[in-house]
């Protein structure tokens, strides 16, 4: 039989509940990609250092946030192929690699939304020639 002494029972025990945290379960994997900001307005996807590579390799110059996140989202489903050559220290590697960023930078641009080019934008805005002319 307990004694009082040997301390408290799971009967004296019902305080608040301990929960399992559902953030845990629900965080999805860390992307190898990230962004940065570049000049203009431009936006810089990035892979970080894989296998013997010491700094994050450029993926791509994307005009808007929205066109990098559609260049990360491409170069994740491909993935399979990437990862590879990412490793890959050889001049037909680095090729190959150069050649599928390429491919997939094109892609982003045509089937992302639409982006004027810069040297039209602001001639026409202000209706102006562009140029010394007084």
């Amino acid at each position: 039989m307990p004694t009082l002494a040997e301390g408290p029972t799971d009967m004296a025990r019902q305080g608040r509940r301990v929960r399992p945290s559902s953030r845990k379960k629900q965080q999805p994997a860390k992307s190898d990609y990230f962004t940065q900001p570049g000049k203009r307005g431009a936006v810089i996807v990035l892979r970080k250092p894989i296998g013997n590579r010491a700094t994050a390799k450029v993926c791509g110059v994307m005009p808007t946030r929205v066109h990098a996140k559609m260049l990360i989202n491409q170069l994740e489903r491909a993935e399979s192929v990437v990862k590879d050559l990412f490793m890959e220290a050889t001049d037909d590697g680095i090729e190959a690699l150069e050649a599928v960023l390429a491919a997939c930078c094109r892609e982003v641009m045509e089937k992302g939304p639409k982006v004027r080019p810069e040297g039209e934008g602001e001639a026409a805005e202000s209706g102006k020639p562009r140029g010394g002319d007084i």
